[in-house]
């Protein structure tokens, strides 16, 4: 395989909730006012990432992985996963509030879809200043007090609303109930499943007057009902990777990048940098390569040492 830093063509998703923060904000090339995602790795079956650059521009991510799996994902992470690309990394803009939802673990959701579960994290990278987000319950509940409440419409009431800030951090293990609230662009990670179970969407309809579907009872064996503690507080030294989420899915570390920053690696798994913030280079065999706020690359596992230079906020995230 010839090594460099991956880049992909964004896949953009129209979304009832979505708006234009990812042209505004991050540069991605939307053509509507309703954008709401933008995928930016995924091996998700009907949305396979294209590579955008170098040698294997026009490859889809599922044929490189086909034909390098070793070099491309690290042994250990084959191993595990075969030639399934195992996480899917986004950038979502909230100019409304998402449908309260919850996710099936890995048992339920290849029972019933043949698919992985999906534990997520978010990273907030810009947020107005009302914006909230629901992380599963007030207190621990149960499924007959839920259930009173979703058809009494009181829903929200059980459920806990947090106030987000720019560089807040979230980490929702499969089961808990969520919603992203309005005014926000969040970066996430998930495992590589496109499995929702929506439980309600504030009654809304779209352009043709039609309601989204609710999947009520699905969800009923799919919620854990305890209260739970989604927030991760994660020290910020500068040139450093500070670990913010570490689960048998993936570890996701943040750079302050201030100056330069050697990087060498000795894991068996392919790297992602998502820029959340700055711009950066990274030099690898004598070859500079440029990046911006909004950009996501894929270091392939083969390649174990570069450098970094720039001033830049930086998720990098990998599987140990």
């Amino acid at each position: 395989m010839q090594l460099y830093p991956l880049q992909f063509t964004p896949i953009l998703k129209e979304r009832i909730w979505g708006g234009t923060k990812l042209k505004t904000y991050l540069g991605k090339p939307i053509t509507s006012d309703r954008t709401g995602e933008s995928w930016e790795l995924s091996g998700v079956a009907g949305d396979v990432s294209v590579v955008s650059n170098g040698t294997y521009s026009g490859v889809s991510l599922n044929d490189l992985i086909a034909q390098f799996p070793n070099d491309l994902l690290g042994k250990k992470v084959h191993e595990q996963f075969g030639f399934e690309f195992p996480l899917l990394f986004k950038y979502l803009d909230a100019r409304e509030d998402l449908s309260i939802q919850v996710h099936p673990n890995d048992d339920l959701a290849r029972a019933r879809h043949n698919s992985f579960g999906k534990t997520e994290m978010w990273y907030v990278m810009q947020a107005d200043a009302d914006a909230e987000l629901i992380v599963g319950f007030k207190e621990d509940s149960n499924q007959k007090e839920y259930l009173e409440h979703l058809h009494n419409n009181t829903l929200t009431d059980l459920l806990d609303y947090k106030p987000v800030q720019k560089g807040d951090v979230f980490f929702l293990a499969t089961g808990t109930v969520h919603a992203i609230g309005a005014g926000m662009v969040i970066a996430e990670i998930q495992q590589t499943s496109d499995i929702t179970y929506r439980l309600y969407d504030f009654d809304r309809t779209d352009a043709q007057g039609n309601k989204r579907e609710l999947h009520v009872d699905l969800a009923l064996d799919a919620i854990n009902y305890q209260k739970i503690q989604a927030e991760r507080n994660y020290p910020q030294i500068v040139n450093q990777a500070n670990e913010i989420v570490d689960c048998p899915y993936f570890t996701t570390r943040l750079i302050p990048l201030s100056g330069s920053l050697e990087v060498q690696h000795i894991l068996d798994s392919f790297v992602v940098y998502m820029c959340a913030e700055g711009s950066f280079d990274l030099i690898l065999n004598h070859q500079t390569y440029s990046y911006q706020t909004g950009d996501t690359l894929l270091i392939p596992a083969a390649l174990h040492q570069y450098k970094m230079s720039g001033q830049a906020t930086l998720l990098e995230i990998f599987i140990r």
